[in-house]
């Protein structure tokens, strides 16, 4: 039977050297955006990356572009609290969203989070993918189903890259992927495949090059 949202394929070999060659460059930090008004010109094709806090974002970016530095991995959630702009080659920006769902921010905090998030997603015309991070041991929880149904009404592509899967065993995995599977059905916005991937052991890493690499 065909799985809803199956699991993307591998990169034929042409398309996985596109998307190791859109990384092999120069990745470089930007600036840090705390309102609209700072973002830079819209003058390229944009992706970016959302994820609830600790969910493996900064490991992600930073393994997607060889760069361990690059993006600043926290053991304290929630210490993104601005919008991160990174070159990747000529016509790429990488954009690092702030974790959201932290507890422990001050409500102020998370008010202004939310309020400069959606006014990024719905006023980003070059903005051509969200990609939604959502961790293997958890699955998609409340506070997911609210950015997702965020991108669902600022009609914004999302397409959710599980985070740490090789902390889950593989059975565990599959009832996992069903759970988003199920999450995802209500969202008219999410992208009909997920990406699967460990930061720490390079899983699905050339995968999401690829995808990313073949936007237009």
């Amino acid at each position: 039977m065909h799985l809803p949202f199956p699991v993307a394929d591998e990169p034929d070999a042409q398309t996985a050297e596109q998307g190791r060659l859109l990384f092999a460059g120069e990745t470089e930090f930007v600036k840090g955006v705390v309102a609209m008004s700072g973002l830079p010109d819209a003058d390229r094709l944009e992706v970016c990356f959302a994820g609830r806090s600790n969910v493996g974002k900064s490991s992600l970016i930073n393994a997607l572009t060889g760069r361990k530095g690059l993006a600043r991995a926290s053991n304290t959630p929630g210490r993104t609290q601005e919008i991160n702009y990174f070159t990747a080659g000529d016509d790429l920006y990488l954009v690092d969203l702030p974790g959201y769902g932290y507890a422990n921010a001050p409500l102020p905090v998370v008010e202004k989070w939310q309020r400069l998030l959606k006014q990024f997603l719905q006023g980003r015309q070059t903005l051509r993918r969200a990609f939604v991070l959502i961790d293997a041991r958890h699955g998609v929880k409340k506070v997911d189903d609210e950015i997702l149904s965020l991108l669902d009404s600022a009609a914004v592509t999302f397409q959710v890259v599980v985070t740490k899967a090789d902390k889950v065993k593989e059975k565990d995995r599959e009832k996992i992927l069903d759970q988003i599977r199920g999450a995802l059905s209500k969202h008219p916005a999410a992208y009909p495949e997920l990406i699967v991937t460990s930061s720490e052991k390079g899983w699905g890493i050339p995968t999401l090059r690829a995808i990313i690499a073949t936007l237009e």
